[in-house]
């Protein structure tokens, strides 16, 4: 029975459902996710896991299993390092920021912040991809439409992880053929190995799904990076090679279990003090002293990403994709029963690391896989307030705290929250402002006498001038809202993916924010000092992260001046020339890049015939260049065919 519900669980790895209920039938994959059962593969990719260990001066085993019709093709399986300076290269916590031209999608997009990765691992994976086969490999099999998982134990795991994105960036981003498989990528024991913006990331990508990491209820190591490394250098080079089976360490057990009880004492204990920390962030508590903890505490960024499925010793497998409840679940499911039991856990906890294979092997004779999202968690043990008798089961089998079981609602709640917010956004006002500003567009571009939407709101001379303002103030209002719940991770990870918004957020751009900077200039807020320019100091964040959430969604550059700003530049330049400051000589390059900008956008109908009008500030400025560069100008042409059709009107 059990070997039937794992394969159900993998067969649909993004579909939500209760995989202990028998009656109920897993939902449709969608036709983008490839199934992937796992009833014989899964023990074949986990002994390939520990047997590359076997082979740590290799880069990795690769390994090819079934056939063309098999769920799995092709398994590539990354040894762990047992050298200490393979895991931390600095202090406290080894983090580095990622490399983005490996791994453009894990940074957030409209914070401009990269994902912090554990610079060893890093430095591991580049020096794997630069000097070994792995990319002509990889890319041989995509092109054969094999369905490829990566894998490995330990910190061999995080070269499977990183692989994976990798692979993912290369083969599965908008810009690439999108028939390509997706590979999997399946870990146990494995060391978390960045900060929460991989978890924020790869859902916004879609990609959480792709990646499984089992973990023993005890075992020590995916929870050590919530530990600072200056707590642990005198232990930790001598755990890990505790953890290596290959070891031939001759410790007396009187010292090895001392090293070990300590280790494990400090690893809990910080993990405690990041667990609880987290806690009351996702409890709303506004005590001032949980907000300074951070000031004089060092709080591990370290987060959990993907699916994580926990193995108890003699209970059910709990599955979770929560990452804000694995942080809980990884702390409080690994706290002894009681003080007399902390000797007994400290060695399982390095016991454990080494028994994945033996684990999942009887675990296809267990009852019953309990997946706990939605978190319907019990607060008592008698699990009277559940309606699922297996989560209670699963639960009370760990033991699990009353605060244990809040923390874990929490989590739930908290993600319930950020889809509220993304409900209560009044998109209904942004429509309907939008419609005004776009009526107001339209009646400028027919009063071709004027000059057009962006000229005569920077002069103000008309009633429907100022009900325009107002149609931009309600828009800015709302995006101001949406920004800085953005900035707070207060919205769904999947947000700024989403392609409605992303649309939304674009059409808003270039309909509004040339009218933000008719009314900068028209203020004469560039006058401030002398580096007062609305691109430097005056563009307001809700069209900066629109911009970056298309750039992203297009796998475009990104752009420093756009279509919907380029009137900033213009004005810019009028500006710094005008003033006698400098000469045309001095900003030729700079007026020469935005012409081409100015002709290709154009090209694509991304500016409308009134910039062109014979009364613009572009076409005065243009005109007041030198005429010998006016001749060779690459929008000579637009401007003339312009001032034609005004003529004939």
């Amino acid at each position: 029975m059990m070997r039937e519900k794992f394969v159900r669980f993998f067969e649909y790895p993004c579909g939500v459902f209760n995989a202990f209920e028998d009656d109920m039938a897993p939902p449709n994959p969608n036709e983008d996710d490839p199934p992937l059962g796992l009833e014989g593969e899964l023990i074949k990719i986990c002994a390939l896991a520990f047997k590359a260990h076997k082979s740590p001066k290799k880069f990795y085993l690769v390994k090819k299993i079934g056939n063309s019709s098999s769920n799995v093709n092709l398994i590539f399986s990354f040894p762990g390092s047992w050298d200490a300076s393979d895991w931390f290269v600095r202090k406290p916590f080894g983090l580095t920021n990622i490399n983005l031209a490996l791994f453009p999608s894990l940074r957030s997009i409209g914070n401009d912040e990269a994902a912090l990765v554990n610079e060893a691992f890093l430095l591991r994976f580049e020096s794997i991809l630069g000097n070994s086969s792995l990319k002509t490999e990889v890319n041989k099999a995509i092109r054969k439409g094999y369905q490829i998982v990566f894998t490995g134990h330990s910190s061999g795991a995080a070269m499977a992880i990183l692989a994976t994105f990798w692979t993912l960036e290369e083969y599965l981003n908008p810009t690439k053929n999108q028939n390509h498989k997706p590979p999997f990528c399946v870990t146990f024991g494995s060391p978390l190995i960045g900060n929460h913006i991989f978890s924020h990331a790869s859902r916004r990508e879609n990609w959480s799904r792709y990646f499984i990491h089992f973990v023993m209820r005890f075992d020590t190591v995916p929870r050590i990076f919530l530990t600072p490394f200056s707590y642990i250098d005198q232990t930790l080079g001598s755990i890990i090679q505790f953890l290596n089976p290959r070891s031939k360490t001759s410790t007396q057990d009187s010292i090895r279990y001392s090293l070990i009880s300590e280790f494990y004492l400090t690893v809990m204990r910080n993990a405690s003090v990041v667990a609880n920390h987290a806690a009351c962030n996702l409890m709303g508590n506004t005590n001032l002293l949980v907000e300074k903890v951070s000031n004089f505490v060092a709080l591990s960024p370290y987060r959990p990403f993907g699916t994580y499925i926990f193995c108890n010793e003699n209970g059910p497998l709990i599955v979770i994709r929560n990452s804000d409840a694995v942080l809980q679940f990884m702390f409080h499911s690994a706290q002894p029963n009681n003080l007399a039991e902390i000797f007994e856990v400290a060695n399982k906890s390095i016991q454990e690391h080494l028994v994945y294979e033996a684990k999942l092997q009887e675990s296809l004779d267990i009852p019953n896989l309990v997946y706990l999202d939605p978190l319907d968690i019990p607060l008592s043990a008698d699990g009277s307030e559940s309606d699922i008798p297996a989560v209670s089961a699963a639960l009370d089998g760990l033991e699990l705290s009353t605060k244990a079981r809040l923390c874990l609602r929490a989590a739930s709640e908290l993600e319930k929250g950020k889809n509220r917010n993304e409900g209560k956004i009044d998109v209904k006002k942004v429509i309907e402002s939008m419609k005004k500003v776009e009526d107001y567009k339209a009646a400028c571009e027919i009063d071709i006498a004027k000059n057009g939407y962006y000229d005569a709101f920077k002069m103000q001379k008309e009633l429907r001038d100022f009900r325009a303002n107002l149609a931009r103030l309600d828009l800015a209002g709302v995006w101001d809202e949406v920004i800085e719940k953005l900035r707070s991770y207060e919205l769904p990870d999947e947000f700024e993916g989403k392609k409605e918004w992303v649309d939304l957020g674009t059409r808003s751009r270039k309909l509004v924010e040339p009218l933000d900077v008719a009314n900068y200039y028209r203020h004469a807020r560039h006058y401030e000092d002398g580096d007062s320019s609305y691109m430097v100091k005056g563009r307001p964040k809700r069209y900066r992260y629109p911009q970056r959430w298309l750039e992203h969604a297009e796998r475009r550059p990104q752009e420093v001046v756009s279509a919907s700003c380029f009137w900033a530049e213009v004005e810019d330049l009028c500006f710094i020339t005008g003033n006698g400051n400098r000469s045309f000589e001095d900003v030729k390059e700079r007026v020469e890049r935005l012409e081409a900008q100015i002709k290709g956008w154009s090209e694509r109908g991304e500016l409308t015939k009134d910039v062109f009008l014979e009364g613009s500030t572009l076409v005065k400025w243009w005109k007041a260049l030198p005429p010998h560069h006016k001749q060779q100008s690459c929008i000579r042409r637009l401007v003339d065919s312009s001032r034609e059709t005004s003529t004939l009107n």
